[in-house]
Protein backbone atom coordinates (compact mmCIF):
# COMPACT_ATOMS: atom_id res chain seq x y z
CA UNK A 1 0.00 0.00 0.00
CA UNK A 2 1.70 3.24 -0.90
CA UNK A 3 1.44 5.87 1.84
CA UNK A 4 -0.33 9.24 1.20
CA UNK A 5 1.83 12.71 0.41
CA UNK A 6 1.52 16.36 1.48
CA UNK A 7 3.81 19.07 0.99
CA UNK A 8 4.23 20.55 4.60
CA UNK A 9 6.65 23.01 4.13
CA UNK A 10 7.83 25.57 1.09
CA UNK A 11 10.44 28.36 1.22
CA UNK A 12 11.50 30.34 -1.69
CA UNK A 13 15.04 32.03 -2.28
CA UNK A 14 15.76 35.04 -4.39
CA UNK A 15 19.34 36.84 -4.69
CA UNK A 16 20.36 40.11 -3.74
CA UNK A 17 17.81 43.32 -4.26
CA UNK A 18 15.06 42.99 -7.15
CA UNK A 19 16.41 44.77 -10.45
CA UNK A 20 13.96 46.89 -12.24
CA UNK A 21 13.80 47.08 -16.11
CA UNK A 22 16.22 50.11 -16.40
CA UNK A 23 18.62 48.19 -14.64
CA UNK A 24 19.27 45.01 -16.23
CA UNK A 25 21.53 46.48 -18.76
CA UNK A 26 23.95 47.77 -15.92
CA UNK A 27 24.28 44.51 -14.46
CA UNK A 28 24.23 42.09 -16.93
CA UNK A 29 26.07 44.38 -19.13
CA UNK A 30 25.77 45.43 -23.28
CA UNK A 31 27.78 43.25 -25.99
CA UNK A 32 30.47 45.03 -27.49
CA UNK A 33 29.43 48.12 -26.25
CA UNK A 34 25.82 48.87 -27.79
CA UNK A 35 22.65 48.78 -25.99
CA UNK A 36 20.59 45.75 -26.94
CA UNK A 37 17.76 46.09 -29.74
CA UNK A 38 15.70 43.58 -28.54
CA UNK A 39 15.06 44.80 -24.71
CA UNK A 40 12.65 47.00 -25.03
CA UNK A 41 10.79 44.83 -27.05
CA UNK A 42 10.79 41.77 -25.14
CA UNK A 43 10.36 43.83 -21.34
CA UNK A 44 7.13 45.26 -23.22
CA UNK A 45 6.01 41.94 -24.30
CA UNK A 46 6.63 39.95 -20.78
CA UNK A 47 5.29 42.36 -18.74
CA UNK A 48 8.14 41.42 -16.05
CA UNK A 49 9.13 44.54 -13.79
CA UNK A 50 11.66 42.99 -11.01
CA UNK A 51 13.48 40.41 -10.92
CA UNK A 52 16.82 38.74 -9.40
CA UNK A 53 20.42 38.21 -10.23
CA UNK A 54 22.99 36.77 -7.85
CA UNK A 55 25.36 39.00 -9.48
CA UNK A 56 27.73 41.79 -8.34
CA UNK A 57 25.79 44.90 -9.46
CA UNK A 58 29.76 46.59 -9.96
CA UNK A 59 31.52 43.61 -11.39
CA UNK A 60 29.40 41.22 -12.67
CA UNK A 61 30.60 38.23 -10.74
CA UNK A 62 28.58 35.74 -9.16
CA UNK A 63 28.39 36.00 -5.15
CA UNK A 64 27.28 32.65 -4.75
CA UNK A 65 27.10 29.07 -7.06
CA UNK A 66 24.03 27.39 -7.83
CA UNK A 67 24.17 24.94 -5.63
CA UNK A 68 24.66 27.78 -2.65
CA UNK A 69 21.64 28.96 -4.05
CA UNK A 70 19.30 25.85 -3.56
CA UNK A 71 20.68 25.41 0.15
CA UNK A 72 19.72 28.67 1.27
CA UNK A 73 16.43 27.79 -0.34
CA UNK A 74 16.54 24.50 1.81
CA UNK A 75 17.56 26.13 4.60
CA UNK A 76 14.94 28.50 4.93
CA UNK A 77 12.33 25.61 4.92
CA UNK A 78 13.81 25.45 8.55
CA UNK A 79 13.44 21.80 8.29
CA UNK A 80 15.29 19.85 11.46
CA UNK A 81 15.52 15.89 11.89
CA UNK A 82 16.35 13.63 9.32
CA UNK A 83 15.79 13.47 5.44
CA UNK A 84 15.67 10.74 3.41
CA UNK A 85 15.74 12.01 0.09
CA UNK A 86 17.02 15.31 -1.63
CA UNK A 87 15.94 15.55 -5.24
CA UNK A 88 17.78 18.45 -6.64
CA UNK A 89 16.56 20.05 -9.86
CA UNK A 90 18.38 22.92 -12.48
CA UNK A 91 19.17 23.11 -15.73
CA UNK A 92 22.09 25.27 -15.33
CA UNK A 93 24.36 23.25 -13.26
CA UNK A 94 27.54 24.86 -11.71
CA UNK A 95 29.59 21.70 -13.56
CA UNK A 96 28.94 19.14 -16.15
CA UNK A 97 30.05 16.58 -13.22
CA UNK A 98 29.54 15.62 -10.14
CA UNK A 99 25.31 16.12 -10.67
CA UNK A 100 24.15 19.07 -9.12
CA UNK A 101 21.68 17.19 -6.53
CA UNK A 102 25.21 15.81 -4.85
CA UNK A 103 26.91 19.34 -5.00
CA UNK A 104 23.91 20.74 -2.85
CA UNK A 105 23.99 17.72 -0.54
CA UNK A 106 27.54 19.08 -0.11
CA UNK A 107 26.71 22.48 0.87
CA UNK A 108 23.87 21.44 3.05
CA UNK A 109 26.35 19.02 4.95
CA UNK A 110 23.86 17.11 6.14
CA UNK A 111 24.26 13.05 6.95
CA UNK A 112 24.18 10.61 4.35
CA UNK A 113 20.74 10.17 2.40
CA UNK A 114 19.49 9.07 -1.07
CA UNK A 115 20.09 12.23 -3.61
CA UNK A 116 19.18 12.70 -7.49
CA UNK A 117 19.43 15.26 -9.79
CA UNK A 118 17.20 15.98 -12.09
CA UNK A 119 18.01 18.18 -15.46
CA UNK A 120 16.37 19.79 -18.01
CA UNK A 121 14.63 22.90 -18.65
CA UNK A 122 11.90 24.48 -16.88
CA UNK A 123 9.96 20.89 -16.08
CA UNK A 124 12.98 19.47 -14.14
CA UNK A 125 11.89 21.21 -10.74
CA UNK A 126 8.24 19.28 -11.47
CA UNK A 127 10.54 16.02 -12.22
CA UNK A 128 12.23 16.42 -9.05
CA UNK A 129 8.55 16.98 -7.08
CA UNK A 130 7.94 13.49 -8.81
CA UNK A 131 10.46 12.07 -7.20
CA UNK A 132 10.37 13.25 -3.88
CA UNK A 133 6.74 12.74 -3.80
CA UNK A 134 6.84 8.81 -5.27
CA UNK A 135 10.08 8.33 -2.54
CA UNK A 136 7.71 9.40 0.44
CA UNK A 137 4.72 6.85 -0.75
CA UNK A 138 7.59 4.25 -1.12
CA UNK A 139 8.04 4.83 2.16
CA UNK A 140 10.70 7.63 2.91
CA UNK A 141 9.35 9.62 6.14
CA UNK A 142 10.51 12.85 4.48
CA UNK A 143 11.65 14.17 1.42
CA UNK A 144 12.88 17.84 0.06
CA UNK A 145 13.14 18.50 -3.71
CA UNK A 146 14.35 21.70 -4.68
CA UNK A 147 14.85 23.70 -7.69
CA UNK A 148 16.99 26.04 -8.36
CA UNK A 149 18.51 28.93 -11.48
CA UNK A 150 21.43 30.55 -11.71
CA UNK A 151 21.57 31.73 -15.43
CA UNK A 152 22.73 35.15 -14.82
CA UNK A 153 26.69 34.54 -15.48
CA UNK A 154 25.94 33.16 -18.13
CA UNK A 155 23.70 35.80 -19.55
CA UNK A 156 26.38 38.69 -19.03
CA UNK A 157 28.12 40.69 -21.97
CA UNK A 158 31.19 39.14 -21.50
CA UNK A 159 29.93 36.01 -22.40
CA UNK A 160 29.00 37.16 -26.14
CA UNK A 161 32.38 39.52 -26.92
CA UNK A 162 34.29 36.73 -28.51
CA UNK A 163 31.79 36.65 -31.18
CA UNK A 164 32.78 38.13 -34.55
CA UNK A 165 31.65 41.62 -35.80
CA UNK A 166 29.48 39.96 -38.72
CA UNK A 167 28.01 37.93 -36.29
CA UNK A 168 26.97 41.12 -34.10
CA UNK A 169 26.39 43.17 -37.11
CA UNK A 170 23.60 40.26 -38.08
CA UNK A 171 22.29 40.35 -35.20
CA UNK A 172 21.30 43.95 -35.07
CA UNK A 173 20.20 44.00 -38.78
CA UNK A 174 17.47 41.23 -38.21
CA UNK A 175 15.49 41.05 -34.72
CA UNK A 176 14.21 37.86 -35.64
CA UNK A 177 17.85 36.32 -35.22
CA UNK A 178 18.51 38.47 -32.12
CA UNK A 179 15.41 36.55 -30.41
CA UNK A 180 17.14 33.68 -30.85
CA UNK A 181 20.11 34.26 -28.93
CA UNK A 182 19.45 37.86 -27.26
CA UNK A 183 15.97 37.93 -26.03
CA UNK A 184 16.60 35.29 -23.14
CA UNK A 185 19.27 37.83 -21.84
CA UNK A 186 16.14 40.16 -20.97
CA UNK A 187 13.88 36.77 -20.09
CA UNK A 188 15.69 34.88 -17.67
CA UNK A 189 16.21 35.45 -14.08
CA UNK A 190 17.55 33.77 -10.73
CA UNK A 191 15.70 32.15 -7.86
CA UNK A 192 15.36 28.89 -5.85
CA UNK A 193 12.48 26.71 -4.35
CA UNK A 194 12.29 23.69 -2.09
CA UNK A 195 9.53 21.48 -0.84
CA UNK A 196 9.25 19.42 2.25
CA UNK A 197 7.13 16.44 1.99
CA UNK A 198 6.11 14.02 4.20
CA UNK A 199 3.61 11.24 5.16
CA UNK A 200 1.42 13.21 7.28
CA UNK A 201 -0.04 16.65 7.38
CA UNK A 202 1.83 19.39 9.06
CA UNK A 203 0.64 22.08 11.59
CA UNK A 204 -0.71 24.96 9.66
CA UNK A 205 -1.55 24.72 5.83
CA UNK A 206 -0.40 21.45 3.94
CA UNK A 207 -0.75 20.19 0.71
CA UNK A 208 -1.95 16.48 0.28
CA UNK A 209 -0.45 15.33 -3.72
CA UNK A 210 -2.93 13.96 -5.30
CA UNK A 211 -1.45 13.43 -8.37
CA UNK A 212 1.32 14.42 -10.79
CA UNK A 213 1.93 13.94 -14.66
CA UNK A 214 4.60 14.50 -16.63
CA UNK A 215 4.52 14.33 -20.73
CA UNK A 216 6.89 14.70 -23.59
CA UNK A 217 6.16 15.41 -27.07
CA UNK A 218 10.01 15.04 -28.04
CA UNK A 219 8.71 12.85 -30.76
CA UNK A 220 6.95 15.27 -32.66
CA UNK A 221 8.81 18.46 -32.77
CA UNK A 222 12.77 19.74 -33.05
CA UNK A 223 14.32 21.03 -30.30
CA UNK A 224 13.56 24.77 -29.46
CA UNK A 225 15.16 25.30 -26.12
CA UNK A 226 18.90 25.01 -26.21
CA UNK A 227 22.68 25.57 -24.85
CA UNK A 228 25.84 24.17 -25.43
CA UNK A 229 24.53 23.54 -28.85
CA UNK A 230 23.88 24.88 -32.14
CA UNK A 231 20.66 24.12 -34.67
CA UNK A 232 21.34 22.97 -38.13
CA UNK A 233 19.46 23.44 -40.82
CA UNK A 234 17.44 19.83 -40.65
CA UNK A 235 16.46 20.60 -36.52
CA UNK A 236 19.16 18.85 -35.37
CA UNK A 237 21.83 19.89 -32.98
CA UNK A 238 24.94 19.83 -33.29
CA UNK A 239 26.63 19.38 -29.68
CA UNK A 240 29.78 21.24 -27.72
CA UNK A 241 31.43 18.20 -28.00
CA UNK A 242 31.98 18.66 -32.19
CA UNK A 243 33.35 22.02 -31.68
CA UNK A 244 36.88 23.61 -30.82
CA UNK A 245 37.61 25.72 -28.14
CA UNK A 246 37.98 29.16 -30.15
CA UNK A 247 34.62 27.69 -32.21
CA UNK A 248 33.14 27.39 -28.73
CA UNK A 249 33.60 30.93 -27.62
CA UNK A 250 33.14 32.45 -31.32
CA UNK A 251 29.51 30.90 -31.85
CA UNK A 252 28.80 31.98 -27.68
CA UNK A 253 27.87 28.22 -28.03
CA UNK A 254 27.10 28.26 -24.17
CA UNK A 255 24.36 30.67 -24.20
CA UNK A 256 20.65 29.66 -23.82
CA UNK A 257 18.90 29.90 -27.32
CA UNK A 258 15.26 30.35 -28.03
CA UNK A 259 13.56 29.12 -31.62
CA UNK A 260 10.22 31.94 -30.84
CA UNK A 261 8.84 30.97 -34.23
CA UNK A 262 8.44 27.50 -33.08
CA UNK A 263 7.84 28.57 -29.38
CA UNK A 264 4.95 30.62 -30.86
CA UNK A 265 3.51 28.15 -33.56
CA UNK A 266 3.41 24.83 -31.09
CA UNK A 267 4.00 25.42 -27.31
CA UNK A 268 0.44 25.99 -26.52
CA UNK A 269 -1.61 23.41 -28.32
CA UNK A 270 1.00 20.78 -27.86
CA UNK A 271 1.56 21.15 -23.81
CA UNK A 272 -2.12 21.66 -22.87
CA UNK A 273 -4.57 20.24 -25.72
CA UNK A 274 -3.15 16.59 -26.04
CA UNK A 275 -2.35 16.42 -21.93
CA UNK A 276 -5.19 17.43 -20.86
CA UNK A 277 -7.20 15.36 -23.01
CA UNK A 278 -5.18 12.24 -21.01
CA UNK A 279 -5.92 13.70 -17.87
CA UNK A 280 -9.75 14.27 -17.99
CA UNK A 281 -10.11 10.70 -19.46
CA UNK A 282 -7.87 9.45 -17.21
CA UNK A 283 -7.75 11.95 -13.97
CA UNK A 284 -11.45 13.19 -14.74
CA UNK A 285 -9.79 16.53 -14.55
CA UNK A 286 -12.76 19.55 -14.35
CA UNK A 287 -12.50 23.06 -14.70
CA UNK A 288 -14.82 23.51 -11.83
CA UNK A 289 -12.88 21.37 -9.26
CA UNK A 290 -9.87 23.84 -9.59
CA UNK A 291 -9.64 26.84 -7.21
CA UNK A 292 -6.48 27.84 -7.81
CA UNK A 293 -4.66 27.66 -11.17
CA UNK A 294 -0.45 28.36 -11.57
CA UNK A 295 0.52 28.40 -14.68
CA UNK A 296 4.04 28.38 -15.09
CA UNK A 297 4.32 30.89 -18.16
CA UNK A 298 7.67 32.57 -19.55
CA UNK A 299 6.05 35.53 -20.54
CA UNK A 300 2.47 37.43 -19.80
CA UNK A 301 2.02 37.41 -23.69
CA UNK A 302 1.29 33.91 -23.26
CA UNK A 303 -1.29 34.65 -20.57
CA UNK A 304 -4.13 35.32 -23.44
CA UNK A 305 -3.30 32.31 -25.66
CA UNK A 306 -3.09 30.47 -22.69
CA UNK A 307 -6.63 31.13 -21.42
CA UNK A 308 -7.68 30.06 -25.37
CA UNK A 309 -6.12 27.04 -25.40
CA UNK A 310 -7.72 26.35 -21.93
CA UNK A 311 -10.89 26.49 -23.69
CA UNK A 312 -10.50 24.96 -26.55
CA UNK A 313 -9.12 22.24 -24.31
CA UNK A 314 -12.31 22.58 -22.52
CA UNK A 315 -10.78 22.94 -19.34
CA UNK A 316 -11.74 27.03 -18.90
CA UNK A 317 -10.43 28.29 -15.70
CA UNK A 318 -11.37 31.88 -14.76
CA UNK A 319 -8.50 34.35 -14.39
CA UNK A 320 -9.88 35.14 -11.13
CA UNK A 321 -8.56 31.99 -10.21
CA UNK A 322 -5.08 32.35 -11.75
CA UNK A 323 -1.66 32.79 -9.81
CA UNK A 324 1.26 34.12 -10.76
CA UNK A 325 4.36 36.17 -9.57
CA UNK A 326 6.45 36.30 -12.44
CA UNK A 327 5.81 39.98 -12.75
CA UNK A 328 7.64 40.71 -9.74
CA UNK A 329 9.68 37.53 -9.48
CA UNK A 330 10.89 36.98 -12.86
CA UNK A 331 10.98 33.83 -14.90
CA UNK A 332 13.37 31.42 -13.01
CA UNK A 333 12.53 28.45 -14.69
CA UNK A 334 12.53 24.99 -12.80
CA UNK A 335 12.38 26.98 -9.33
CA UNK A 336 9.41 29.04 -10.96
CA UNK A 337 6.65 26.78 -9.64
CA UNK A 338 7.98 26.31 -6.57
CA UNK A 339 8.37 30.51 -5.94
CA UNK A 340 5.07 30.52 -7.55
CA UNK A 341 3.62 27.73 -5.02
CA UNK A 342 5.50 29.57 -2.19
CA UNK A 343 3.59 32.72 -2.56
CA UNK A 344 0.12 31.50 -3.22
CA UNK A 345 0.45 29.86 0.42
CA UNK A 346 1.80 33.29 1.28
CA UNK A 347 -0.46 35.71 -0.11
CA UNK A 348 -3.75 33.72 -0.74
CA UNK A 349 -6.73 32.81 1.60
CA UNK A 350 -6.43 28.98 1.29
CA UNK A 351 -9.38 27.11 2.42
CA UNK A 352 -9.07 23.01 3.48
CA UNK A 353 -10.84 21.11 0.45
CA UNK A 354 -9.53 23.76 -2.29
CA UNK A 355 -7.98 22.31 -5.23
CA UNK A 356 -4.94 23.83 -6.84
CA UNK A 357 -3.47 22.60 -10.26
CA UNK A 358 -0.19 23.68 -11.19
CA UNK A 359 0.73 23.46 -14.96
CA UNK A 360 4.69 23.62 -16.27
CA UNK A 361 4.91 23.49 -19.70
CA UNK A 362 8.86 23.30 -21.14
CA UNK A 363 9.67 24.47 -24.38
CA UNK A 364 13.14 22.51 -24.35
CA UNK A 365 11.17 19.74 -26.54
CA UNK A 366 7.89 20.42 -25.87
CA UNK A 367 7.25 18.93 -22.41
CA UNK A 368 4.54 19.52 -19.84
CA UNK A 369 3.62 18.56 -16.38
CA UNK A 370 0.52 18.92 -14.39
CA UNK A 371 0.01 19.18 -10.36
CA UNK A 372 -2.98 18.75 -8.94
CA UNK A 373 -2.90 19.43 -4.92
CA UNK A 374 -5.52 19.48 -1.88
CA UNK A 375 -5.11 21.88 0.78
CA UNK A 376 -5.32 20.69 3.85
Amino acid sequence: MMNEVFITRTAASLPLEPVGNERMEAVLGCIAGKPSRARRLVLRSNGIQSRHYALDPLTGEPVMSNAQLAAEAIRALGATGYIDCLAAATSSADQLLPGHGVMVHGELGWPQLEVVSLAGVCLAGTAALRYAAMAVACGAERAVASASELVSPVLHARNFEPESEARLAKLEQHPEIAFEKDFLRWMLSDGAGALLLEQRPGQGVSLKVLWIELFSNAHRHPACMYAGAEKMDDGSLRGWKRFGPEERMQRSLFAVQQDVRLLNEHVAPVTILDPVRVLRERRGLRAEQIDWFLPHISSMYFAPILERTLDEARLPIPRDRWFTNLVTCGNTGSASPYIMLDGLLREAPLQSGQHILMYVPESGRFSSGFVLLEVV
